[in-house]
């Protein structure tokens, strides 16, 4: 009886992307669009509260009163989603409404109900934060770590989920081992991600720092740091295989290129696609590539 309850009232993660890359917006944008209209309710405001497992705190206090006024001259304009919980209602996706509902002073939102599980909200939350927020590459590690370590994941399956390399995950993850100098000028934007990869292919915590504060004081670019020898030892610049025959001609160039972008990359009719999940993600692509606009 339990097993049929939870399948009349939703699917979970994985039947939502049938092994697609998982992406928030898509993910919101399928259960709205997928969920008849007639099991759209409404909920009261009262009973919602925030996903326990939501890392983001902090909104703009302008763009929530932008969107009160919105909502009450023109209403809610999509429902939220949210999980029947202890007490009241846990908000899975639409935070921002829920808030700004409050400041038009509502009662009641539409909403659509799915039964998640614990895992499956925090993996939402942590997907929401590292979408949708501009996070740092410090950020971004802890939140794969965390995702590994909370979900019993492998980096290979992670890196599936997310619709990136697993070179990337693995690459991310060893900036957690930066001194905690080092740290602290990524957490205060000092350093990019493109510069915390380049120290983090280095053995000696010293040479490290010493190269950080280089960075910092001289404003150094990546390619500047590359190119500059320190005992010797940095990550070896990717070398292109050459093009192979068999099945996809161009496998081997897209393994090396998603490799180096840490992202998916495909070559097909005279066209390279290189995926990114946002503009954050995108703005790191391009600083890796060395566009400068």
């Amino acid at each position: 009886m339990e097993q049929s309850r939870r399948k009349a009232l939703g699917r979970g993660l994985e039947e939502l992307f049938n092994n697609e890359p998982m992406n928030y917006e898509k993910m919101e944008e399928k259960i709205v669009v997928e969920t008849p209209q007639d099991q759209i309710t409404e909920l009261n405001l009262s009973e919602l509260r925030s996903n326990p497992y939501q890392p983001r705190k902090n909104f703009d206090e302008k763009a929530l009163q932008e969107l009160a006024d919105s909502i009450k001259e023109h209403g809610v304009f999509q429902p939220i989603i949210a999980k029947k919980s202890i007490k009241g209602y846990e908000i899975i996706a639409g935070e921002r409404r829920v808030k700004a509902s409050q400041l038009a002073g509502l009662e009641k939102i539409p909403a659509i109900v799915k039964d998640f599980t614990d895992q499956e909200m925090m993996e939402i939350a942590l997907l929401e934060n590292l979408q949708r927020e501009n996070l740092n590459a410090l950020e971004e590690a802890l939140a794969y770590r965390k995702l590994l370590e909370e979900l019993s994941l492998t980096q290979e399956k992670l890196a599936l989920r997310l619709g990136k390399s697993r070179s990337h995950i693995t690459n991310m993850l060893g900036l957690l081992s930066l001194p905690e100098e080092v740290k602290d000028m990524i957490m205060e934007n000092k350093l990019t991600m493109g510069h915390a990869r380049v120290l983090s292919k280095l053995e000696s915590p010293d040479k490290i720092k010493e190269l950080a504060e280089k960075v910092v004081i001289e404003n150094l670019s990546v390619r500047q740091i590359e190119n500059l020898s320190i005992d010797g030892i940095y990550e070896k610049k990717n070398k292109i295989k050459k093009i192979s025959h068999k099945n996809n001609e161009y496998k081997g160039i897209e393994e090396e290129l998603a490799e180096k972008l840490g992202t998916k990359v495909k070559i097909s009719h005279n066209k390279v696609e290189i995926s990114f999940v946002n503009n954050s993600d995108l703005n790191r692509i391009l600083e890796m590539i060395g566009f400068d606009n």
